[in-house]
């Protein structure tokens, strides 16, 4: 019910934002504009001053606390969602770069943590729910050995880590592989999830993004050169912006892209066609 003074929209359907960073924030605020939002992060604090920045600025937000790789937490989240009615849209942006961890805790954050929140909220979808999965554009520049490949295909596996440490090489266990192998990995997922979701008549998809800037990225550069050689390769010439990804996030959550599912979408400025042209 409506309550005087306040910017609840109970009327509206909830979005859940996975992710408090900047990206997340970017695209919580722009869901925002037509949707109750649940943000979660690992940091309960800054879930709720993410959601207390919104509700500053006219929205309906609200902060949990939930670290994606544990599936109690998971759980305690499908919870919360489930007590506000169910969701119409998914957004887990959630992600660690090669700068910032290192190859387990990529793995288990940027592919099981996402499947982890996939595979709990899924049987709350309903018809015109839409899961959108944040992958990469080096997601698309990588084959895995067939042994690897199949290990990716149980992304919740809690000993996902190590049966991957054990079949790869020594030098391939690094942050910078685990990063690849995780994005590879969920654009995988999303496909082989559509007819699940279709099953609810719900679509899930992911968004590789090119060079994006953002506060993490830009640590990347000086640890990474390759990166600064695919930015000197970019068509566009230049990086993405946070809003440009929730434009796109927006837009795949919207009815206007009510047919599609089970498909990655790249918004990359071209990187990733320069790169296969050679």
């Amino acid at each position: 019910m409506h309550k005087i003074g306040s910017s609840a929209r109970p009327d509206w359907s909830l979005a859940v934002v996975v992710g408090a960073g900047g990206m997340g924030m970017a695209v919580a605020r722009r869901l925002s504009q037509r949707r109750r939002v649940l943000i979660a992060d690992i940091d309960a604090g800054r879930a709720q001053a993410a959601a207390e920045a919104l509700r500053s600025e006219g929205a309906d937000a609200s902060g949990i606390a939930c670290d994606v790789t544990d599936p109690a937490s998971v759980a305690a989240l499908a919870r919360v969602v489930a007590d506000q009615g169910g969701f119409q849209v998914l957004a887990h942006v959630a992600a660690l770069a090669p700068a910032v961890s290192d190859f387990g805790q990529i793995i288990r954050v940027n592919l099981t943590g996402a499947a982890l929140v996939a595979e709990a909220l899924r049987p709350l979808a309903s018809a015109g729910t839409a899961a959108i999965l944040i992958a990469s554009t080096a997601g698309h520049n990588v084959r895995p050995a067939e042994a690897v490949e199949a290990l990716l295909r149980s992304p919740t596996d809690p000993d996902l880590v190590e049966k991957l440490t054990a079949v790869l090489e020594a030098d391939e266990v690094r942050p910078s592989y685990a990063y690849i192998l995780s994005k590879y990995a969920v654009i995988a997922y999303c496909r082989r999830q559509a007819p699940a979701w279709g099953a609810r008549g719900a679509r899930i998809v992911s968004i590789s993004p090119g060079l994006i800037a953002t506060p993490m990225g830009a640590t990347t550069y000086e640890k990474f050169p390759e990166k600064m050689r695919l930015f000197e390769r970019t068509p566009l010439q230049r990086e993405g912006t946070m809003l440009e990804i929730a434009d796109a996030i927006e837009f795949l959550a919207s009815d206007r892209a009510s047919f599609i599912s089970g498909t990655d979408l790249l918004v990359d400025g071209g990187l990733t066609a320069a790169v296969a042209s050679g």
